[in-house]
């Protein structure tokens, strides 16, 4: 009998969370599955969830809301045998998409059910654990408004894009990455994990959370009509081959630049916890996973 804990974040609603329910009891029949649903209650309780299921043998923990409340809950897993599915009920939905997990909730229970199991790597930035991606540049501000934003979604992101672009200075940054040195002014200065930003933007296009790799994203500072191409060329996946992109890969980076004031990991603002500097490295299979089967 497989025991299997599903972390709900009540942010889906009452009503969807009724349906869920259902979805869960026909999904997960109780003939193969022992099936213990709870809800996060506060900051970091997914993270204490995983980890007492750990301690409890618990063979997979089901994150059900958006990269935020995934993100908290691989934390308590890390290093674990205890896999990590997810049932995306968020916004951008950026690790779900890399990892081609349906955004319908009942195939996405489908792949908890009879989904493969596989390691995949754990980003690090200055040790806050990221899964997509993590950023210092523009991404970094509007992560920072969109936290102390009531409204949610791709409308409000865009409005804060589009009303933080004009007052925005990009920074130059010292950059090494495996021991090599550059600077850089960018507009973007982002370190993705796996390919997806959220909402299908990917500005790592071949970017896997399997390689064992990190892929820094770097986007040379931009007027404002470019961020519509930048945009298009995003959502196509070809970001890498255009102007608008210098990408590199590594193990090991840091950043670091006297402008560096925001910090977000998986569109979450994070604190900066070592000045000015930010140190991103790799765990790579750090995380067990259930993924749609080959």
């Amino acid at each position: 009998m497989r025991k299997i804990l599903i972390i709900i974040n009540r942010k889906a609603g009452t009503d969807r969370e009724k349906q869920l329910g259902l979805v869960i009891r026909q999904q997960l029949p109780a003939d193969r599955f022992a099936v213990e649903t709870t809800y996060l209650q506060y900051l970091g309780h997914g993270t204490d969830l995983a980890r007492e299921a750990v301690q409890r043998g618990v063979d997979t923990v089901v994150a059900v809301g958006g990269d935020g409340s995934i993100n908290e809950i691989a934390q308590g897993l890390l290093g674990s045998r205890t896999a990590l599915a997810i049932v995306p009920l968020g916004s951008g939905n950026g690790l779900a998409r890399a990892l081609r997990i349906p955004l319908d909730a009942t195939a996405a229970l489908q792949i908890v059910a009879n989904g493969a199991r596989k390691p995949m790597d754990a980003g690090f930035a200055n040790e806050h654990l990221f899964l997509s991606n993590a950023g210092v540049g523009f991404d970094a501000l509007i992560a920072d408004r969109f936290r102390h934003s009531k409204k949610r979604g791709l409308v409000n992101y865009a409005r804060l894009v589009i009303g933080g672009f004009t007052s925005y200075k990009p920074a130059a940054y010292a950059i090494k990455i495996d021991g090599q040195e550059k600077t850089q002014k960018a507009f973007l200065m982002t370190v993705a994990n796996g390919n997806q930003f959220g909402y299908e933007f990917k500005l790592a296009p071949k970017a896997s959370v399997f390689d064992g790799l990190l892929d820094i994203c770097l986007v040379p500072p931009v007027r404002f009509w470019d961020l519509l191409p930048l945009s298009i060329h995003s959502l196509k996946g070809n970001i890498d081959e255009s102007r608008y992109m210098e990408h590199l890969t590594g193990k090991e980076i840091e950043v670091s630049s006297t402008d560096l004031n925001c910090l977000q990991v998986d569109g979450d603002a994070v604190p900066l916890t070592n000045g000015k500097t930010v140190y991103f490295r790799i765990a790579a299979g750090a995380l067990q996973v259930i993924v749609p089967a080959e």
